[in-house]
């Protein structure tokens, strides 16, 4: 099967695309995203989709102004609306995670939900694809992350779309050279300065020196692992809706503790995860969090716990809730 039917199966199978939808690309002008963005210009006539080509300029190099002229110049060639910013024109404040890769990946994503939002869009395609979801399960792995963590990159997530995750690399650059399509190369994907490169260019290939079957037994396992969480996703929505109940009086989920406190420890994490999105409570995904939240549910004794400069946890003799610290 060719790459181009590949990914018709594949976004038929996740239903990605649906006709006369807006579409926010993320074109950084690499092999990646340049190829994303001629598929999606082969299915726009079929599905009718209106393509918004999306580009970041994060000012890493000198060059990098270069990289948005030549975006720029490509979607006028094929007459695609384009959109581009420099990231010191972003009204955004990252704090610093002390990872570089992941604020830029932060910065992305709050500069392409603002193009969404602006043009009412149905999709933001982004050009991940099988060698990605590979890198980013040991990047997980290694920063010690949960079951949720190890699922990879998803299909469909949000607004989120990635009809490219199952074609690889060589895949794409074969096609690229096969019908004459320049793209920029950016050397920060080579330097071994990030931990994505070094996986990338050391580990996996020593990995699949050792068994060539690598490649796929992995992407199966991750597959399973989806499942998995789908799987968890629904026992935890249906865990919550029995233990805890919306209390107009208080405006927030009040959860019944004992219930609480009588589930396995894994569903205990997952219930306090999916309460803590529900009220839009930001929290720190690590388990010493979890942790502590867990021992102050379980003393007897009546008190809020904060957890946030803007909120904390009031807990009962038999329940608790959120509360915004200026409700008190």
């Amino acid at each position: 099967m060719n790459i181009l039917k590949a990914i018709d199966t594949f976004i038929k199978n996740h239903n990605l695309l649906e006709p006369q939808q807006t579409i926010v690309v993320g074109l950084s002008g690499g092999p990646d995203s340049v190829f994303l963005l001629h598929y999606l210009l082969e299915k726009q006539h079929d599905l009718k989709l209106n393509l918004i080509a999306a580009h970041l300029d994060h000012e890493w190099r000198e060059s990098s102004a270069q990289d948005a002229e030549f975006c720029k110049a490509l979607c006028a060639k094929l007459n695609v609306t384009f959109i581009s910013r420099r990231l010191s024109e972003l009204n955004i404040n990252i704090k610093s995670s002390g990872s570089k890769e992941q604020d830029a990946r932060k910065a992305r994503r709050f500069f392409f939900e603002t193009i969404a939002v602006e043009y009412d869009a149905n999709g933001i395609a982004l050009a991940q694809h099988k060698n990605d979801q590979e890198e980013t399960f040991f990047i997980r792995l290694l920063r010690g992350s949960s079951l949720s963590g190890l699922c990879g990159m998803w299909p469909k997530r949000g607004l989120y779309i990635r009809p490219l995750l199952p074609i690889n690399k060589k895949e794409i650059l074969t096609w690229l050279t096969t019908n004459n399509i320049a793209y920029v190369t950016d050397l920060t994907n080579i330097s071994d300065d990030f931990l994505r490169n070094r996986i990338r260019n050391k580990l996996i290939p020593y990995i699949s020196e050792i068994d060539s079957r690598f490649s796929t037994t992995l992407l199966k396992t991750m597959e399973r692992l989806q499942q998995t969480e789908l799987f968890l996703q629904r026992l935890t929505l249906q865990t919550f809706t029995q233990i805890a109940q919306f209390d107009n009086k208080v405006d927030a989920h009040v959860i019944n503790k004992k219930a609480f406190m009588q589930l396995d420890p894994v569903m205990q994490y997952r219930i306090l995860v999916h309460w803590l999105t529900l009220e839009s409570v930001q929290f720190p995904v690590t388990q010493t969090f979890f942790d502590e939240v867990i021992r102050f549910i379980e003393q007897p004794v009546s008190k809020m716990h904060e957890i946030h400069e803007l909120w904390g946890i009031i807990k009962k003799r038999n329940s608790f809730y959120i509360t915004k610290h200026n409700k008190r």
